[in-house]
């Protein structure tokens, strides 16, 4: 009987770390949906402004205002995509770099981009769940949230 329960406690720990490193797949996998939706508002936006600025330019007509709505969107997209990029960062063992921003491996001492000093403090900084993400970004970003 003592074989058969060491096959068991094993096979419990095999499936235990399976499932934890599927969730973390799915978890990954929403961030990155997520970010893929707040790419294409902002291409959305920038789309927006452009128009704007070419009806400005062509009738003469003042669209300060509007441009200036969507620029505040476009902000508010960007540091949204920059939070969902940080948290996919620190899914996949990353460390983001606070002089260039680029991203990498965890236990590198330098950045890979511009040789800067990185500092991991990763572990001590809250992040919101992907679940929270999607959340925050279909109800803050609708598919007809254009001006």
């Amino acid at each position: 009987m003592g074989i058969f329960e060491d096959v068991l406690l094993n096979a419990k720990a095999v499936v235990g770390t399976v499932g934890k490193k599927a969730g973390e797949v799915v978890d990954i996998s929403k961030l990155k949906l997520a970010a893929a939706d707040l790419k294409s508002e902002l291409s959305q936006k920038y789309q927006l402004l452009g128009r704007i600025t070419f009806e400005e330019m062509t009738t003469g007509k003042d669209y300060s205002k509007n441009k200036e709505e969507i620029a505040g969107k476009i902000r508010e997209l960007k540091e949204h995509l920059e939070s969902v990029n940080d948290m996919i960062a620190v899914s996949k063992k990353k460390i983001k770099c606070g002089f260039c921003g680029a991203y990498n491996s965890k236990g590198a001492v330098f950045c890979n981009n511009c040789g800067e000093k990185l500092v991991n403090d990763s572990e001590d900084q809250d992040h919101m769940s992907p679940d929270d993400v999607i959340d925050f970004t279909e109800d803050n970003f609708a598919d007809d949230d254009l001006l």
